[in-house]
């Protein structure tokens, strides 16, 4: 597992980010157990407490639970998991439309630019 990084955000917070679209993705399905917080801490080299916070805060999102000393396994909530989902396409959607929307881009453009690439990319996959 890989995370990359950046300086801007909390460690934690980018920890939570990974999992979310490791969920989101199906990656990591509902039900399955993750990694033991010491080798979360070992794989992504950083410190067990960062850790330990972001499996605290996925817990109370409700993203992962923990049932005594057993290890912490991904929600099997639907709910929670389309709304991770949601969540992950709306930050998307939000950054796209800022992006598009500071150089004056007129909207029937944007979505024929969009459609295009869409299908491309559909086309790309659909062939491999």
């Amino acid at each position: 597992m890989e995370i990359k990084f950046n300086n801007r955000d909390p460690v934690y917070v980018q920890v939570v980010r990974h999992f979310k679209q490791q969920i989101a993705t199906n990656m990591l399905e509902p039900g399955q157990e993750m990694p033991s917080r010491r080798e979360m801490a070992r794989e992504l080299k950083i410190n067990p407490n960062t850790v330990q916070r972001a499996y605290k805060e996925m817990e109370e999102q409700g993203l992962i639970y923990t049932e005594g000393n057993l290890p912490s396994k991904v929600t099997k909530n639907e709910k929670m998991l389309q709304s991770v989902r949601e969540e992950l396409i709306l930050e998307a959607v939000d950054k796209f439309i800022t992006a598009i929307h500071s150089i004056q881009v007129p909207f029937d453009e944007v979505v024929s630019i969009l459609r295009s690439k869409y299908n491309q990319v559909t086309d790309r996959e659909g062939t491999q």
